[in-house]
């Protein structure tokens, strides 16, 4: 995708706190203000310990680029002209038939009370995730079209004029189809928002005023629910210059009675999955990404296929899987139904309960049974 700066409005920023510059686990802050939640009785121990969460709206000095948090290298100039030579970065016409049979069933976001976990699909990386009384939106991209990419190929799942009032949200990294500016200017700039190292000077120079900045391994709190910043096999770029000054990863969310949430973002696989479920033992339900894995060689670093989806939700310890990351955008050249037909065969090769796949449609949602 063709990376474009946006204007934006000149901020100084006034930092108080220095990053930590390792991807390993953290040790907890000093200045954290509360323990971290205890796993339920049925749970392994998390290992290492949990961090501490950090002030909300913390202010921080972060390193100019996070390259060494990469774990594999960015392509280089022979893999761009390969690239060129063989590439593809859209569905053939065969792969494009199948647009008609996207899945795509709009309904209400369900009304649950404080101790009920809800998500609903808005598309792509998009959900409405209802947790410990909060609504907490994922990568809101509520824009029919972003940059560098045709127009979306199902509507937007979830109408903002139906969504409950949104407690907060969190950004997984600054690709355009993660971080939508359009969308973000919909919210009152008190949102509470979540964001990797180094990605709030964005948000603070379009006055969004409650951002809170982590590293991996990094928590903070929000009304009793925990949000934790966890590593990902994936890269950042929005400009031209920017390559690797942001950080990017997913988000585990705890609700004050445990139960617990994994958003992937946008990742390859690799081994932070199984360190992540060590760390954040009983996961109820995953969010990991399907789609937009071809061509394998060039994607397979930063992109999930199906199957590696499915191994990623074994790697978590997750009890239920909801896939994402397809059928909305057309970043890549598998088949638009693709991805749903092989995590499906996946799912069922490896052996697991039909019912702890949840392939919803666009616009659908689901009610986390405990």
């Amino acid at each position: 995708m063709t990376q474009q700066s946006e204007p934006i409005t000149s901020e100084p920023i006034t930092s108080t706190t220095t990053s930590r510059q390792a991807g390993e686990p953290a040790t907890p802050s000093p200045s954290a203000s509360s323990a971290p939640s205890a796993p339920s009785a049925s749970s392994p121990a998390p290992y290492p310990p949990q961090a501490a969460p950090r002030p909300l709206g913390e202010r921080r000095v972060w390193p100019r680029s996070f390259h060494d948090r990469l774990t594999s290298p960015l392509p280089g100039l022979r893999a761009f002209a390969r690239f060129a030579r063989e590439g593809a970065v859209r569905p053939s016409k065969e792969g494009l038939a199948d647009i008609p049979l996207l899945p795509y069933e709009p309904a209400p976001v369900p009304r649950v009370d404080a101790r009920t976990v809800a998500v609903s699909w808005a598309g792509h990386a998009s959900w409405v995730v209802q947790i410990g009384g909060l609504t907490v939106l994922t990568d809101p991209v509520w824009s029919r079209r972003i940059i560098g990419t045709p127009a979306r190929i199902t509507p937007v799942g979830v109408p903002w004029e139906a969504l409950p009032r949104v407690d907060a949200v969190v950004i997984s990294h600054n690709h355009y189809d993660h971080l939508d500016a359009p969308t973000l200017r919909r919210l009152p700039r008190t949102t509470p928002v979540f964001v990797p190292a180094g990605l709030g000077r964005w948000f603070r120079r379009r006055r969004f005023t409650c951002v809170t900045e982590l590293d991996w391994w990094e928590a903070s709190e929000l009304s009793g629910v925990r949000v934790d910043f966890v590593p990902a096999h994936h890269w950042s770029k929005r400009t031209l210059t920017d390559t690797c000054r942001s950080l990017w990863g997913g988000w585990v969310l705890t609700a004050p009675d445990g139960q617990r949430v994994y958003f992937a973002g946008d990742t390859g696989y690799g081994h932070w999955f199984s360190r992540i479920g060590r760390r954040y033992p009983g996961i109820d339900l995953a969010l990991l990404p399907i789609g937009a894995y071809e061509p394998r060689w060039w994607l397979s670093d930063v992109h999930c296929d199906p199957e590696e989806a499915v191994r990623a939700a074994q790697d978590l310890g997750a009890r239920r899987m909801a896939p994402m990351h397809w059928g909305t955008f057309l970043l890549s050249a598998e088949p638009v139904l693709e991805p749903l037909t092989r995590v499906r065969a996946a799912w069922q090769k490896a052996g697991l309960p039909r019912e702890h796949l949840w392939d919803l449609p666009v616009g659908a949602s689901r009610i986390l049974e405990r």
